[in-house]
């Protein structure tokens, strides 16, 4: 049984790399390293782009760009990139504008209020970050068509 598969490859070294690199760019930024952004959403470069792409790619390139299988790819990359910019993204700022609230209600009246865990901010993606990852699994899925043909 052969558990080769180059697609699948691709996509998880998109992955990784995608997730280490918002991992890093997220403690240049902030002057500090937080390695749960390893495992988390939203960020520089969207992970969720990268992983889309780079399978989209590695179909178009290993089944042909006419295939059914790149056209089914391509289609549900452009859904998740449109996702992750759209409503992820306001459910993000929903998030952060509800922890401030719940912040300041707190404050307000000095810990009677039970504590509530904060929402999770990093949710969606910005066009950029969403363009970057794209750009990602597409190098990722070329550098990986000429390695392993």
């Amino acid at each position: 049984m052969d558990l080769y598969n180059p697609i699948l490859i691709t996509s998880l070294i998109a992955w990784a790399l995608a997730q280490f690199s918002k991992t890093v760019i997220h403690g240049i930024l902030h002057h500090k390293m937080d390695w749960s952004r390893a495992f988390g959403d939203g960020g520089m470069p969207s992970s969720h782009s990268a992983v889309v792409m780079s399978a989209a790619c590695a179909i178009g390139l290993r089944h042909g760009w006419n295939s059914s299988l790149f056209a089914v790819s391509a289609i549900l990359a452009l859904i998740v990139m449109h996702d992750a910019t759209g409503v992820r993204q306001e459910t993000g700022k929903q998030a952060k504008a509800i922890n401030n609230m719940v912040e300041l209600l707190q404050s307000m009246s000095k810990g009677s209020l039970t504590q509530m865990e904060a929402l999770e901010e990093f949710v969606g993606h910005t066009g950029r970050q969403v363009f970057v990852g794209a750009l990602l699994g597409i190098a990722v899925a070329l550098v990986m068509f000429r390695l392993c043909p």
